[in-house]
């Protein structure tokens, strides 16, 4: 699909007008319970706000129809929605991740294995033999994938991951958080589920905290998630609904503007004499580069990674120089950050102690620049 008929589909999908009133914004339905009718049937499919609620109903369909696919789900977290696809898992079960990788889901899933006897092998992303080598034919349920790697941003060929899961009887899982359906749909490339923490560029506005799991089929797995869902309580808010349908609408601007940014910044420090590497898929020189221009179709985003000449402390330091880029946690957002993410992740990251993660906002490139020189500079 061209990146016009894209925002096309876009368009479509988040287009209202309220029939009674004619306003162009949809209206935000609070109610936690749903009278039913004279028959004691639900109304309009609606019985209690933990199961659904029409404005989350309105976000899932949008959602489902950006990612081309059958069904979405919507939770208060994107942790939520992981966890709730995870426990589908069966205890004896084997489950293939990357080594690198969202770290919240990562230690998840190493206290989950320990509890339930799951099998849990790692690969290096990025590397399909790698990822042949982990996977356990008959025993592997679930194949992760999180493209662009966070926070090295190596690149997964989503179709040959997708082929690996399913001759070995796994279904593949994506987490597309960095790389929203404005610029890569799973879903076309053979994988089954394609998760967001839609709290980063799905959102936009660092205001709300929200997951997402996107089906390709409307299947016993999927009609297993929603009753995980169900159980657990975990489906998002209506008010954080609302606000998401809201931040949707500047998606593909949003993302536009910060893929511009981090391209102008990664090519102005590629080589600078106080910089190992930059990390960003987007540079020619990126091991993943072609790969990653066949599937993000839409631009490179925001997220990038600077390896600086220095110690872990160097690296914290420079972090803390920066003063345009903010010291702080989270993704995706119109304002730009930095974090030492070693530090962040823990005892169980596997990321390089001189690594500095940077979410490229929507700011002016060259005062991000400047500020990124002035910091490098000062250390």
């Amino acid at each position: 699909m061209s990146k016009l008929e894209m925002r096309s589909r876009i368009a479509q999908a988040m287009h209202f007008i309220d029939e009674k009133t004619g306003g162009v914004v949809p209206p935000l339905y609070t109610s936690t319970t749903f009278a039913r009718d004279d028959n004691y049937e639900p109304r309009a499919g609606y019985t209690y706000a933990r199961y659904n609620n029409p404005t989350v109903s309105q976000l899932e369909g949008i959602l489902a129809e950006l990612d081309g696919g059958a069904d979405a789900l919507c939770f208060a977290s994107g942790l939520g929605a992981f966890s709730t696809l995870f426990e589908t898992v069966r205890t004896g079960a084997h489950i293939a991740i990357p080594r690198i990788m969202y770290h919240g889901g990562l230690d998840w899933l190493l206290n989950i294995s320990k509890k339930r006897n799951i099998g849990l092998s790692f690969y290096k992303p990025g590397d399909l033999d790698s990822l042949q080598a982990a996977i356990q034919p008959g025993k592997t349920q679930i194949v992760w994938v999180e493209t662009p790697s966070n926070p090295t941003w190596d690149i997964t060929d989503i179709a040959g991951a997708a082929d690996i899961a399913h001759k070995a009887g796994a279904i593949l899982g994506v987490d597309s958080t960095c790389a929203p359906p404005t610029t890569t749909r799973a879903l076309s490339y053979g994988a089954d589920v394609v998760f967001h923490s839609a709290t980063k560029y799905l959102n936009g506005h660092s205001d709300l905290t929200a997951g997402v799991l996107v089906g390709a089929q409307r299947d016993d797995l999927w009609q297993e998630i929603w009753a995980n869902r169900k159980s657990l309580g975990s489906i998002i808010g209506n008010f954080e609904a609302w606000l998401l349908i809201r931040g949707l609408r500047t998606l593909f601007i949003r993302f536009d503007a910060a893929s511009r940014n981090a391209m102008q910044i990664a090519e102005h420090f590629e080589g600078h004499d106080r910089l190992e590497k930059v990390l960003y898929p987007g540079l020619a020189s990126h091991p993943g580069h072609e790969l990653a221009a066949r599937q993000m179709t839409g631009g490179f985003g925001g997220m990038m990674s600077l390896m600086v000449k220095a110690d872990e402390a160097g690296a914290r330091q420079i972090t803390s120089n920066l003063k345009l880029f903010l010291p702080a946690t989270s993704l995706g957002g119109a304002e730009s950050l930095a974090e030492h993410r070693k530090t962040v992740e823990g005892p169980n990251s596997a990321v390089p102690d001189n690594l500095i993660r940077l979410s490229v906002g929507i700011e002016d490139a060259g005062d991000l620049i400047a500020d990124i020189e002035q910091a490098l500079a000062s250390a």
